[in-house]
Parts: structure tokens; sequence; C-alpha cells
């Protein structure tokens, strides 16, 4: 029912009120094309007026073609089509009726809020020609859709409303459904990281795990060490808190020591944030040895670790060694694991493992922000993987992802300029390729589009605003029949722009006068 405040003391006639106020949500699209407006005779009643006013509104309504009557149907907002031109009621009614204050958000806005809208318009890309059709997009750093095993899971989760449907669709206790929980003790343990069930708090996806980590350990001000390149999420989070990012360079083996050293002195941040096993967006994995030593710095700083985890389910050789938190003998890791990469993004479901203290603050932190997570969802997973549906449906996704990424690294072997460097994936999505000197990723990525390929340029990875000579293939989502000819495309268009590029270096040396 639509809401319309008439105003009896005003000298408008009541109908021209009425009129002038479904005007106004028409214009403003507030009533879209189509939608059939309340019957005269309800529409009187709810308004307390005599029907006769209803109608006569109604009826110049039709007359200026804002609407359509059909009798026996009713009346309904005319389409771009029905609308001869403007109409010719005086909206000045409408305004009347209608005025508003109003209010300026933007002094309303939290600083985290601004820093986040700020972050995401520094990073805005330049706008680009309409993709043609066949684009191939190396861009999205997901799992293929066309791989889901949605008929398995539908049957689950219609099991799961059948047999426990009145109990979780109540309200449910913050922590998680206790089966799963069970359930990820078990599984963590395969990689080495052992946690009780109570030690285990389900979230929803790891970007929540992100934000309760941010309220719970992060005060306005506070430092953050971070791996440069990174996960941007992650970093869009931290910074929404306030948070300074205090970036580390990766180096062959993860993040460079003698950096991480320097940043944990000088800056005494509150936690340093990895991947240390298929990174986002290098796909490469930190050796054992490199895991221990940044161990030993954090233990020596007492700098806490958020480690985004990466199980070996999804790694393209020898299994990665065992998570931080599998090493940790101190309690300073905290590790976010999610279903998102194995199984559906859109479950939104994930977990945390933390030391007790801290667990206890997470879960009260997530009590507050959201109450649970779907305890149906967690007891349709659940339900998936102990029916042992969830190590099929890896061993399917892992044998196809793997062939991607070795046709990727094969095409970009055979087809790229040789001054083209790239990182040797070993796990997850993507890679991060380096351009020839002096090609930005940003400029290139319109010229990539027109030609039929796109890929997510190299500044959304970097804290400090560098990378502009990076860019990120994510080869996940692209069928390998089509990987060649998208790399094909992209060679193209580095070659177009080291040429531009060669040129316009020569221009700018023929333009220095000779002294």
């Amino acid at each position: 029912m639509v809401h319309i405040p008439i105003d009896r003391s005003k000298p408008i006639p009541l109908a021209r009120q009425i009129q002038g106020h479904l005007e106004r949500l028409i214009q403003e699209r507030m009533l879209t094309p189509g939608v059939k407006l309340p019957a005269t005779r309800e529409l009187a009643r709810d308004l307390g007026v005599n029907r006769a006013t209803v109608a006569l509104a109604y009826d110049e309504l039709v007359a200026a073609g804002r609407v359509r009557a059909h009798v026996g149907q009713g009346t309904f907002v005319a389409g771009p089509m029905d609308v001869p031109g403007e109409s010719a009621v005086d909206p000045a009614p409408a305004r009347e009726v209608a005025a508003r204050v109003a209010v300026d958000w933007s002094g309303l806005l939290s600083r985290g809020a601004q820093i986040v809208a700020g972050d995401l318009e520094r990073r805005r890309l330049p706008a680009l020609p309409a993709p043609p059709q066949g684009l191939i997009s190396f861009a999205g750093g997901m799992p293929d859709s066309a791989m889901f095993p949605t008929e398995a899971f539908r049957r689950v989760l219609n099991a799961v409303v059948r047999e426990e449907g009145q109990e979780l669709l109540q309200y449910y206790p913050v922590g998680g459904y206790p089966p799963l929980r069970r359930f990820l003790s078990m599984y963590l343990l395969r990689s080495g990281v052992e946690a009780r069930p109570e030690e285990i708090l389900i979230v929803n996806g790891s970007q929540q795990g992100f934000d309760l980590i941010a309220r719970t350990l992060l005060d306005p001000g506070d430092c953050v060490a971070i791996e440069q390149p990174t996960y941007p999420r992650a970093m869009q989070v931290f910074r929404s808190f306030g948070a300074q990012l205090v970036p580390v360079p990766l180096g062959d083996d993860g993040p460079r020591p003698d950096a991480l050293e320097r940043a944990l002195e000088r800056h005494a941040p509150k936690f340093f944030y990895c991947q240390p096993s298929a990174h986002n967006p290098t796909g490469l994995t930190m050796s054992a040895d490199a895991r221990r030593r940044l161990l030993e710095i954090a233990a020596r700083h007492q700098v806490a670790i958020v480690e985004d985890g990466f199980d070996g389910s999804l790694c393209y050789g020898p299994r990665p060694p065992a998570p931080l938190k599998a090493l940790d003998r101190q309690g300073l890791v905290v590790y976010i694991g999610t279903f998102s990469k194995i199984l559906f993004p859109g479950l939104r479901l994930g977990w945390l493992v933390a030391p007790r203290a801290v667990l206890d603050r997470l879960e009260a932190a997530k009590q507050i922000a959201d109450i649970q997570t779907s305890a149906l969802i967690q007891a349709a997973v659940y339900r998936f993987c102990e029916r042992r549906l969830l190590e099929r449906h890896l061993a399917r996704i892992a044998e196809e992802y793997g062939r991607r990424q070795r046709r990727l690294l094969e095409s970009l072997t055979r087809r790229v300029p040789r001054d083209v460097t790239w990182t040797d994936p070993t796990g997850g999505f993507s890679l991060l390729l380096s351009l020839p000197d002096g090609v930005d990723s940003t400029a290139l990525l319109g010229r990539a589009v027109a030609r039929g390929v796109s890929f997510t340029p190299g500044p959304a990875f970097f804290a400090d605003q560098g990378g502009e000579g990076r860019l990120r293939l994510s080869f996940s989502s692209v069928p390998v029949s089509r990987i060649d000819e998208g790399v094909r495309r992209l060679a193209d268009v580095i070659r177009d722009a080291r040429r531009r590029t060669a040129h316009r270096v020569e221009a700018e040396r023929a333009a220095v006068p000779l002294v």
C-alpha cells in the first residue's frame, strides 16, 4: 500500500495532494512502470477521504499520461512508451506536499567509512570501453561456478530442513553448529593445526573474520604490518578501523625478514597479516624454513600474526608446509579459514582459530555484529562434508584448476615478450605478472578490454600506491580451451604498449636541447 501524507489545513485540494504525491513517486521511479496502484476504494479508506476524491486524482494522472487505467483490471504506472510528454499538471503542489530538508550526511559519516570510501575512490579504474562479445576475463579470483556441486548440496540442504529445520531456523549459539566445529577440528588436524571444537568460531566468511579481528584488536591510529602485495579486502577492513598499514615487501620466499624486522622495530604494530600458502595475488607458498623464521621474529617482538589460511587442497605440486598456526607454540597466531575457495563463495562460511582469551572477545564481537551465522547453512555444509562429498569435489576441482594453471604458464612462456616476468603459482587461483619498464597496468586495462581480454591492475594489491607495473591473472574461471587465446590477446596489447612507451621516450629525448 502507498503511504500518502495529506494535510487538510492547506488550501490545496485533497485530490491535487494525492495526485501530486503519486506523480512525484513516479517521476523519481519509486513507482516503476507496470506497478499497480491501489484500488480507489482501498486508498480512500486508508486516507479517510471520499472515493470520488481518489478517482479524481487518478483521472488527472491518466490525462497526464502518468498512469493507464484498464476496466476490470485496475490502474497501472505507465511505461516510457505510454507517456507522450511532460505532465501538464503544475508540479508545485507535489513539491509543496513533499518538501524535505536535505541532510548533509558527509558530516555524519564515521572516520572509518570516509577512509574506505577514499581508498575505493583512489583505486577506481578509469572508464573502460564496452567489453566485446567473447571477452576472456582473467580478472575474477574466484572458483568456476560451472563446477559447483549444486545438485548434491541441494539434496543435503533439503534433508537438513526436513530433519532439523525447526531447531536450526531459530536463534542459535554464536559459536557455531557443534557437529561442524567437531568436523573442522579433525579437518584442520590433517594440516597439523590442533584446535579443539570450542577453540573454533564459525563466521560469515573470511571477510567477517577480518572485521572481528579488527574490532577486537585495533584502536584508531594503531599500525598493522601487512605483506605487500596482499589481499585488497583485508587492507580495506583494517583501514576502516583507522589502522595505519605498514607494508612489508615479499621476497622470493615470503616476507623479507630484514623488512619485517624493521617494520616491527619502528612501528610496533598490533599484528602482522600474511598468507603463507597460495598467496593472493602471487600464488606463491612460503617454505617451512621461512615460516619458522617468521614465527621467531614475531615471538621476539611479541607481535601477533593473523594468518589467512589456505590448506593443501588446491595446490599444484608438493603439499605445502604446515600452517603457521600448527607451528605456533606461544599462542601468537589467529588463523582464518573459509569454504569460499573450496566450495561456494555464496555460502559466506568460514572460521577463526585463536587462543581462548582472544576467541572469547572475538565471539563477543560477533554476537554484537550479527548474533550468529546461519545454522541451517552450517548444518548443510557439515552433512556435505560428513558424507565425503567435499573430498570428491576437491579432487575434481584440483585436477581441473591444475590443468588451467599449467596451460596459463605454458601460454605465457610461448607468447609474451621476454622482458615480461611472472610468479610461478603453487596454489590458489592466480599469479602476478610484471610488465616491461614504463608500461602501466591501469592504463593498459582499457586497451586490453577493447582487444577482448581483462585482468586486475596491480595497484589494487599494494598498500603504498605502488604496483603500477604489475597485474594479476586469475585462471580459475577461464576454461582451459580459452586460456591460450586470452594470453595471445594480452601479449599483443603489451607489445603495443611497449612500442608506445619506447616512442614516447625517444620523443622526450629529442626534445631535450643539447648544451
